[in-house]
């Protein structure tokens, strides 16, 4: 199954069809984004025709008005003939000591509740001791460095067997897949998906909108992870959380998922298990 083609990426070599595909992704006129960017409607459509080259200023102005993720703003600049502007730094990097001591230092303070760092293809790069308590049974080749959130998730030999309303979550994971891909457009990204779309399951997919959910407890504001362990369902609300205003590659690309209990059971367990482990 390939997703790449017909989902409104910029498609196009040059920076004047990437700028231009960025555009109508956003919805934006000619006007709307030449106001925006302090520039003339006319000079933008020569950028888009190719006829006019944008200066590095114009490119990169262009691009924060867009909204460009900070990796594809690199390659607008090299289609431009520019020199890209951002770096892209190790994470293990001296450099980077602050930020993956901020980074262990947020994964603790949420224990008992299960947390994870991953990068923009969805390796696992830091976890707290939480998210232990949910791998117990999943496969030992599935466990071996790189992780991958993905494939851990929704592999027959991970957790999908254990998640009770697998459908559901499954069709979530995969979307969070497909809008990783339309801002990135990576390869690896676009293999992943194949990958885990691929995924045999029992589960019978109810189809978009969906609730057929074994069981009852769907949240009313935000869809539940439910999963069983050790004779009981535990529930989970997701949330992500990334850096305000990257200006490199690498950071621009974190993201750390807190998985918060989603009733007073799942509390009670956490800390339960937690805590005699301290």
């Amino acid at each position: 199954m390939t997703i790449m083609a017909g989902m409104g990426s910029p498609t196009g070599t040059g920076v004047g069809p990437l700028l231009r595909g960025w555009r109508e992704r956003r919805q934006l006129s000619q006007l709307q984004l030449a106001l925006r960017a302090d520039s003339s409607t006319r000079h933008l459509s020569f950028v888009e025709n190719g006829r006019s080259r944008p200066s590095r200023e114009l490119v990169l102005r262009l691009a924060e008005h867009l909204d460009v993720p900070v990796r594809e703003r690199n390659t607008l600049l090299l289609a431009a003939g520019y020199a890209p502007h951002f770096p892209e730094t190790p994470l293990d990097d001296p450099s980077m000591d602050a930020l993956r001591g901020g980074l262990e230092r947020l994964l603790a303070a949420h224990d008992p509740y299960p947390a994870l760092v991953v990068d923009g293809t969805f390796r696992v790069l830091a976890a707290n001791r939480s998210l232990g308590l949910l791998l117990d049974g999943v496969a030992p080749h599935l466990l071996e460095p790189p992780l991958n959130a993905m494939r851990i998730a929704l592999h027959p030999e991970g957790l999908a067997p254990r998640i009770v309303n697998l459908p559901q979550w499954r069709r979530h994971l995969l979307e969070r897949v497909e809008h990783r891909i339309e801002l990135l457009r990576g390869e690896a990204l676009q293999r992943l998906y194949e990958e885990v779309a691929g995924y045999p399951t029992a589960a019978d997919d109810p189809g978009p909108g969906g609730e057929q959910v074994d069981g009852a407890g769907l949240s009313p504001f935000a869809l539940p992870m439910r999963i069983r362990h050790e004779g009981r369902v535990l529930s989970f609300l997701s949330t992500i959380t990334t850096f305000n205003t990257p200006l490199d590659v690498t950071v621009s690309e974190l993201a750390m998922e807190t998985l918060l209990p989603a009733d007073a059971e799942t509390v009670r367990f956490l800390q339960d298990a937690v805590g005699s482990e301290r």
